[in-house]
């Protein structure tokens, strides 16, 4: 295992960050949340980033994609991260294609990653139910009902549920929500009667839905690998997705610590330039050993998912619990360097804040992860 990028995925890297730096800077995210965009992303930069390959990067070539693997999407990822790009990137090439690579029928595969690769197709991963991230306390139902199924419940916290295509719904067809055993997955039309959808906007202007079934009909060909064996597909992909967002989270931290040391180099007080003050010099000392350790933590687990390593699990909650809690730090910190004016909506950095809360709390924040840790190493 390697830290250091093959001169493929440099390639890729340096291409991710020139088209993104032009094509979707920070501003790119203002202009969307100014507009109330009924999206909430750009329709027209997602499709330029399907042609660049991005949105198929871990998708095989059999499907369309260019089997990039997750170290190559986790470096698309984290350089979104630097501008904050809002996109389809997790809800449907992270987390929908995981779970359709681990569990999907080889029909549900050619149908539906070809057309993810190409950007035609959005899916959103219907799964938490309650206001903190909870996979197996689904109380969602899935009835049997003659060859299919009947579905009922309430899905809250979808991202990008409001303008999906298709859903990966988690519901239940046996035993009680808190138990892992009697969840089944199913792809269901977004659109199928029975579905209503209420987008919300959250604090870091991106999308989440809440999604209400009501006597939702699926047929048995609709179930994402066996009846009540769901949870193990869910699990593994959410752990490769922890994985991909906590690259996308890197990114934006680098990024807040980049334009902070920049203004500590810039901004005078008492005559000297404030990045001379030895507390300010400590304070981002911590934060850019905090960060180095954060790219080995991320390249590594990356990797581990590349390599099908055993400890993917155990990465995965390391890697989030890591870089979220740096995220969470790092951004608290340039917003107080930058003064009062990083609180005002005129300078970017808030962003980066608003950013890293919600992104701390998608797929599990700090404390279940690190709660989730200590359970698999046997505490």
């Amino acid at each position: 295992m390697s830290f250091v990028l093959n001169e493929e995925q440099q390639i890729l890297r340096d291409s991710a960050k020139g088209f993104i730096a032009e094509k979707s800077p920070v501003t790119e995210l203002r202009r969307l949340r100014d507009s109330k965009d009924d999206n909430g992303f750009d329709t027209n930069l997602w499709s330029q980033m399907a042609e660049m390959g991005f949105a198929g990067i871990v998708i095989p070539e059999e499907y369309g994609g260019v089997g990039f693997g997750y170290r190559g999407l986790g470096l698309v990822l984290e350089e979104a991260g630097r501008s904050l790009t809002a996109s389809p990137l997790v809800s449907t090439s992270l987390l929908c294609t995981s779970a359709l690579l681990i569990g999907g029928s080889e029909e549900q595969k050619k149908t539906l990653l070809p057309e993810i690769a190409a950007g035609s197709l959005v899916m959103a991963m219907a799964m938490d139910e309650g206001a903190h991230h909870a996979p197996a306390k689904i109380a969602t139902t899935a009835a049997k009902d003659g060859d299919g199924f009947t579905i009922n419940g309430t899905k809250s916290f979808v991202l990008d549920g409001h303008v999906a295509g298709k859903l990966i719904v988690a519901a239940r067809t046996h035993s009680e929500p808190g138990d892992k055993t009697g969840i089944t997955l199913f792809i269901v039309e977004a659109d199928a009667a029975g579905i209503s959808r209420s987008r919300h906007t959250m604090v870091d202007s991106r999308n989440a839905a809440e999604i209400t079934f009501n006597d939702v009909k699926v047929g048995h060909d609709h179930v994402l690998g066996n009846v009540d064996g769901g949870f193990a597909i869910l699990d593994e992909a959410l752990d490769r997705s922890r994985i991909g967002l906590s690259a996308e989270m890197l990114g934006s931290a680098q990024e807040a610590y980049e334009r902070t040391m920049d203004y500590l180099k810039e901004r005078k007080q008492f005559g000297v330039v404030i990045g001379s003050f030895q507390g300010l010099k400590h304070r981002a000392a911590k934060m850019f050993c905090e960060l180095e350790l954060c790219k080995s933590v991320v390249a590594d687990a990356l990797n581990a998912i590349d390599e099908r390593r055993n400890d993917v699990p155990q990465s995965a909650s390391l890697t989030k619990a890591r870089v979220g809690a740096t995220f969470n730090e790092v951004s608290s910190e340039a917003v107080q360097m930058h003064g009062g004016i990083g609180v005002t909506d005129e300078y970017e950095i808030g962003f980066f804040l608003k950013r890293a809360r919600v992104a701390d709390a998608t797929f599990g924040n700090v404390a279940f992860h690190s709660q989730r840790y200590a359970e698999l190493e046997g505490y």
